[in-house]
Order: structure tokens, then C-alpha cells, then sequence
């Protein structure tokens, strides 16, 4: 695929299945979005149909690559939406995504109009939609967090066996770092950034930046299909990656694009 085809590192003002819709099949190695699901924010009346923009995503990414989503459930009357969980369901078996992975973004919750009536919701998901047989990159060392024991030398007992006897006692080298599992801890969702704040609903520039070191070749294309305050172009651009962006807010495009023209300025100095 030549990237000359594609509107590389532009955020563009448009509807996200329009936008998708000129781009070239097998032309993207990352998609990295959180999609305005349940109406939990107010998005100045837009809608959107997010399953045809996944089939949309299906058709532009390359066999082997990643679409990492965002999402979460709107709780009414006591009951979750399970937009989430019918989301990946209907994908895998609509549009022949694989799930590889659903990760838990732990996050502060807030204890909102019900505190006394429910849990404070500390998560959202991020599900890893596979298109193909196996990732055509995973690189998870940049992820790896610091072992507890790490850089200890420990002894432990062996295993029991089915017949009630154990194993020799095993010597092992802790690693100081470690695979940091499905459970990923973001507590900052806003980067106490004023610009980014002015979007009603944002996630902590940490998880793209993780998602496009993880599966994201150098020099790669990362696209957002819902662009919101520009996160994903942001760190795209930190990591050297290419990006395309879409979103349908003339004032959401405009933040994003800020934030763009700052970040560059910044790398620049």
C-alpha cells in the first residue's frame, strides 16, 4: 500500500463511516478509538452507528493488525446496557474479528448520583479486536512494570503432584520487570491538560501511547475513527507513527488539532 494515498497525519472534520469509506482496504496498521457509546456524554445530537464503522475498520486494516476500542456500559434502572460485551460479539461474528484480548482499564471512579445504591465503577474496557490469523507485531517490553521481588534470588517448594507428592524444591532468579497482565492502571484520564479537558469524555494519552508501542510497527499509520480531543494523533506523533483522524465536531476537530500544533512545537524545541 502507498501511504501517498492515504490523508496521513490530518485530522479530518467528517463522519466517521464517510470518512472510512475512501479510505483504501488493507491500508492501516492500528486503530486505537473510544466510540461515544450509550450517550453518556452529550455530543451535540450526533449519532453514529458503530457497527458499521467496524465493518468499515475491518476493511482498512491490514491482515494482522489490531483495533483497540475503548468502551464502557451505561447503567439504567439498574441494569447495564452491555453495549460493550454485544459489541464484540456482533463484531466477531459479523465482520470475522477475533477478540485477542479485553483489557481492564482501571481508573478513579466517581460515586455519582447512586453511591449508596451500587459499586463505584472503577474500570472500562479496552477490547482487542484481532483482524487475521496472528498480530503481524507485538511488542509488549515497553508495558512491562516492575516485579515486587525483582532482582531477587528465591527459593521455592516444587509443585504437588496428582499423588499427593511434590516436586524438588525450585531455585529462581526474580526478573525486575514484568508482564503487566489484562489489568492496566490509568488514574489520570485528563493529563491535566486544559486544552484536552474541554472534551467531555477523555482518556489518559497513556493507553494510546501503550496500544501503539504494543502493536504498532515504527513509522506505522494509526487511525481514529473518533478523534474527540486528539489523543491518539498526539501520541502517534511522540512515537514517530503516522495518523489519520475523523471526527464529526467542528469544535472537537479544532481542539484536537491544537493540541497537534503544541505538541509539535514542543517537540521541535
Amino acid at each position: 500500500m502507498n501511504k501517498k494515498n492515504l490523508p496521513l497525519n490530518k485530522i479530518i472534520c467528517s463522519d466517521s463511516i464517510k470518512g472510512l469509506q475512501k479510505l483504501p482496504d488493507k491500508s492501516i496498521d492500528l486503530v486505537v478509538t473510544s466510540p461515544p457509546y450509550d450517550q453518556l456524554r452529550d455530543y451535540k445530537k450526533k449519532s453514529f452507528d458503530l457497527n458499521g464503522t467496524g465493518e468499515e475498520i475491518y476493511r482498512v486494516l491490514k491482515d494482522g493488525s489490531i483495533c483497540a476500542m475503548v468502551i464502557q456500559d451505561q447503567t439504567k434502572n439498574f441494569g447495564k446496557s452491555l453495549t460493550s460485551f454485544k459489541t464484540a460479539v456482533h463484531w466477531c461474528e459479523n465482520f470475522n474479528f477475533k477478540l485477542f484480548e479485553t483489557v481492564i482499564y482501571r481508573k478513579h471512579g466517581i460515586e455519582g448520583a447512586w453511591w449508596k445504591k451500587r459499586f463505584r465503577v472503577d474500570h472500562e474496557y479496552i477490547h482487542l479486536f484481532l483482524k487475521g490469523e496472528r498480530p503481524n507485531y507485538f511488542n509488549k517490553d515497553p508495558l512491562k512494570i516492575p516485579s515486587k521481588h525483582g532482582g531477587k534470588t528465591m527459593r521455592g517448594s516444587g509443585n504437588r503432584k496428582t499423588d499427593g507428592t511434590t516436586t524438588k524444591t525450585t531455585t529462581i532468579h526474580v526478573n525486575k520487570m514484568k508482564c503487566r497482565g489484562t489489568v492496566w492502571d490509568y488514574l489520570m484520564a485528563g493529563d491535566k491538560n486544559k486544552l484536552k479537558q474541554q472534551h467531555p469524555a477523555v482518556f489518559p494519552d497513556k493507553i494510546p501511547y501503550d496500544l501503539i508501542n504494543c502493536f504498532c510497527k515504527p513509522k506505522g499509520v494509526v487511525l481514529d475513527p473518533f478523534m474527540g480531543s486528539g489523543s491518539t494523533a498526539v501520541t502517534a506523533i511522540q512515537l514517530k507513527r503516522n495518523f489519520i483522524g475523523y471526527d464529526i465536531s467542528k469544535e472537537y476537530c479544532d481542539i484536537a488539532k491544537k493540541r497537534i500544533k503544541n505538541i509539535q512545537l514542543k517537540l521541535i524545541e
